[in-house]
């Protein structure tokens, strides 16, 4: 099964490539037949593992196109639109995309540290500059966490905002790929900063003044991060995608790495998949946040008890979740994860599900969507072949 799976994910990622970059989907949906920031990085780490040339040269244009349409003041598109009738570009819906900015970084930093490359950074070194000088910015006050609206990331229809520890961890990520070309104190000290911030504010028993002392001191502290704060509290759900991060960059202490990792097997084997939901567990109707996760939709919404960003299983978070474990010397759990993933993007012949239902294993969303086919190449050359990202 794993050979079989990933050939087809390659050729899922080779039937999305174009002139401009990695597209969303095959499929013939409106939105995703766009370059997305996030969607097309994941990929481009996938065509890294990969070594398929023509898929790494996509990569190349999905990041030069990220550039071309940087807004004056700094921010990356959410999506660009590169058609025969037209361009467009989108920096957000509801609102704008924090996550696109950083992963346009770790994404030149990523494909320059697999070329061997430092002059390709050095050539976007203005745009990285003016994207981390956004990302101070949005600290508001200066206090080295970001502080993020509703609808600020990739999970766009779900309940996280003001301090998300995705958005922190992934800054993280961006100022230490960038600091491994340009070796600046400064940065490192911005790092040391930001992950001080992070380990005082959403780990528990940590030492230090908090940004919400008193929130912080009502919270019921489980064997992992939460997802956010803000003004108004904690939302404590286990945010898979952060959490994997949390581990891939190796912040915290040993007993709160190793109380997660725990926490990830544990829950992973609960589930009829045994694969990890995005967020967990789902937002119920009589549950407090309902409303606002029922209002958070554009257009239809999708969230319901077990699918989407509701407890819905993402093959691409884990993918990261795999990575994770990989990190942590998990091989033989990474192996099985691996096998597992794959049998999900096999669902309807290789139908490559954006997610699916936790409860009821029934797929969700847009098919043949590459960043599924991403998950698959990236985890299966991290297990067989070793490839390793920049971290």
């Amino acid at each position: 099964m794993n050979n079989i799976a990933y050939h087809k994910a390659i050729e899922l990622l080779q039937t999305v490539s174009t002139s401009a970059g990695f597209l969303a989907s095959a499929e013939n949906t409106a939105n995703y037949k766009r370059v997305w920031a996030r969607d097309g990085v994941i990929c481009g780490f996938a065509a890294l593992a990969s070594g398929d040339e023509k898929l790494i040269e996509t990569f190349k244009s999905t990041l030069q196109t990220l550039a071309k349409n940087q807004h004056k003041i700094g921010t990356i598109p959410s999506n660009v639109l590169i058609s025969d009738d037209k361009n467009e570009v989108s920096y957000g819906g509801l609102a704008g995309r924090v996550d696109a900015v950083t992963w346009f970084i770790i994404g030149i930093c990523q494909y320059a540290f697999y070329k061997a490359d430092i002059s390709f950074v050095a050539k976007y070194n203005r745009e990285i500059e003016k994207c981390f000088e956004l990302l101070d910015a949005w600290e508001f006050n200066n206090k080295h966490l970001m502080y993020v609206p509703l609808s600020g990331n990739w999970a766009d229809e779900y309940i996280t905002d003001g301090y998300v520890l995705y958005d922190q961890l992934l800054r993280i990520w961006a100022l230490k790929s960038y600091n491994y070309f340009v070796k600046s104190n400064a940065i490192s000290d911005k790092i040391n900063k930001i992950k001080e911030q992070i380990e005082i504010n959403f780990i528990p028993n940590a030492v230090g003044e908090k940004y919400h002392e008193r929130a912080y001191n009502e919270l019921k502290f489980q064997d992992f991060a939460p997802c956010s704060f803000s003004p108004s509290g904690y939302k404590t759900q286990f945010d898979a995608f952060a959490n994997s991060l949390f581990l891939m960059l190796n912040i915290g202490n040993e007993t709160f790495q190793e109380n997660t990792m725990n926490y990830f097997i544990h829950l992973q084997s609960q589930t009829n998949f045994q694969l990890i939901p995005a967020f967990w567990p789902p937002i119920q109707t009589t549950d407090l946040d309902w409303n606002l996760l029922k209002n958070n939709c554009k257009y239809e919404f999708r969230n319901y008890p077990n699918e989407f960003h509701n407890g819905g299983t993402w093959p691409m978070v884990n993918g990261f979740y795999g990575l994770a474990l990989l990190s942590k010397n998990k091989i033989k759990e990474a192996n099985s994860l691996l096998e597992h993933l794959n049998e999900a993007n096999a669902i309807e012949d290789f139908g490559f599900y954006e997610n699916f239902n936790t409860e009821t294993e029934a797929p969700n969303g847009v098919k043949y969507c590459a960043w599924s086919a991403a998950a698959t190449v990236l985890l299966h050359q991290s297990v067989h072949n070793n490839f390793k990202l920049l971290l």
